[in-house]
């Protein structure tokens, strides 16, 4: 199936009719209907897959969403616009310009832990560009995955986007086929497999992966505000979130403090018993549950650490006392447990940062504008929020994306746009005069040629 799609998107692609300005702003109107219309089947299905209450629902993936795609229909009739650069005086008489081209088409394999904006963000960068894509859903999010595959089926041709549904099998089938460009959002194990299946076409691809995104709390804080921001951004989809705090680096002094009003923050947030919280979302799958319930056991509980295997159900869990070789401290948790650790000065904690992989996120909170500097230039990470969790993912202004072993490639707003297209280097010569200088037999001295370059180039 997946073969007769892309042939009837290459065609598609190949007759140039998704390349105008037109098309794809009312492409991305439909897509804008789309959303609208079928707002309360995502809000549902996201319910039905990850127990996402309506308002989190709205406000980290539909109206996410929404934002993203009025910001690009806004912008995209600048961005399409041939750019003209500097010509060197080597040249006289020429004009350089940089042309934006859609690649053709596009692959987008989404994870099932944002199971709609994880799928539709690429895809308006991929519609802005002018390409044709094929999405694979996670089949881990059914709910979602469905209500996608008809909200695409329902609005656009199967040669310009389609859905395909399905496991690993249609993965490693859509995997053989000749696309343009592959976005993968998803763990470091798989987007592996898919960089190797990707190199054996030199096809390129965009990795979203993730990591041990460590958060440093220093003592010049404002410590309500605080307390509350790293509990949202932590337990927010239950902490099924690439960018959630992963780990707390506490200093020393205000380690207990902080963690006091943590507790108090949990309570006001989601009430002395969070599973009956309509507010608090569940683990995924069986699978899920059961490696993170085992993962209860690698530390001393401070907050938390109820679970109910019926329900996919684990309570937010504030933990310390990590032993250093437990998987809390070696693996993505990717679920609502929280490891303490704590530091004496800013320099030790940033060291056990820099002996780590590179993370998608860091968060540091102070007050204190040269620490914050000396964060940001000792350490490397995909991106950093200081005195948040979270919010820069959201800024169409800033593109996200990680380094190293938390992904290559970034997109979000212009940025979105730039991956999936070909930046295409045009130099326009005049026909109305010609320098014979430049063709042989070569009558200028050697020494007079460099002079005249020297000037030439400068």
């Amino acid at each position: 199936m997946s073969t007769e799609v892309i042939k009837k998107q290459q065609a598609f692609f190949q007759s140039g009719a998704g390349r105008e300005l037109a098309f794809r702003m009312q492409q991305l109107r439909q897509l804008e209907r789309a959303i609208d219309k079928c707002e309360n089947e995502l809000l549902r299905a996201l319910e039905l897959d990850l127990g996402k209450c309506r308002q989190e629902a709205y406000m980290t993936e539909v109206g996410l969403l929404r934002a993203e795609l009025a910001y690009i229909m806004k912008h995209l009739p600048v961005w399409v616009q041939a750019r003209k650069v500097r010509t060197p005086c080597l040249y006289p008489g020429a004009r350089s310009l940089i042309y934006p081209e859609p690649l053709g088409q596009v692959l987008i394999i989404s994870p099932w832990n944002y199971p709609v904006y994880l799928a539709l963000a690429p895809l308006l960068g991929a519609m802005a560009a002018g390409n044709c894509t094929v999405i694979k859903p996670s089949e881990l999010a059914p709910h979602s995955s469905a209500v996608l595959q008809a909200l695409i089926q329902d609005s656009f041709p199967e040669e310009y986007i389609a859905v395909l549904e399905g496991g690993a099998e249609m993965s490693s089938e859509l995997l053989e086929q000749p696309f343009d460009h592959i976005f993968f959002t998803g763990g470091s194990a798989v987007g592996k497999l898919v960089m190797q299946a990707a190199a054996r076409r030199l096809t390129p691809v965009t990795l979203e992966l993730g990591g041990k995104s460590p958060c440093l709390v220093d003592q010049d804080i404002n410590i309500e505000y605080t307390a509350r921001r790293i509990i949202w951004g932590k337990f927010l989809n239950a902490g099924q979130t690439c960018v959630a705090p992963d780990y707390l680096l506490l200093q020393r002094e205000i380690k207990e403090p902080l963690l006091k009003k943590m507790g108090e923050v949990l309570l006001k947030f989601y009430g002395a018993n969070p599973r009956h919280s309509p507010d608090y979302a569940r683990i995924i799958s069986a699978g899920h549950f059961q490696r993170l319930e085992a993962l209860l056991a690698d530390g001393r509980i401070l907050y938390g650490g109820e679970a109910v295997r019926e329900e996919r159900y684990i309570a937010p869990t504030i933990m310390d006392r990590i032993a250093s070789d437990s998987p809390l401290l070696q693996e993505e948790i990717f679920g609502p447990l929280l490891p303490v650790l704590e530091f004496g000065d800013l320099e030790e904690a940033i060291q056990f940062v820099n002996e780590r992989p590179k993370p998608l996120a860091l968060y540091f909170f102070s007050r204190n504008r040269k620490r914050q500097e000396q964060v940001l230039k000792q350490s490397s990470s995909g991106g950093v929020c200081i005195n948040d969790t979270l919010s820069h993912i959201s800024s169409p202004y800033l593109p996200f994306g990680g380094v190293g072993e938390s992904g290559m490639g970034s997109y979000h707003g212009q940025a979105s746009f730039e991956l999936f297209s070909h930046k295409k280097s045009v130099l326009q010569q005049s026909l109305s005069f010609d320098i014979p200088l430049k063709y042989p037999p070569y009558r200028i001295p050697l020494q007079a040629l460099k002079k005249l370059l020297r000037i030439l180039q400068a």
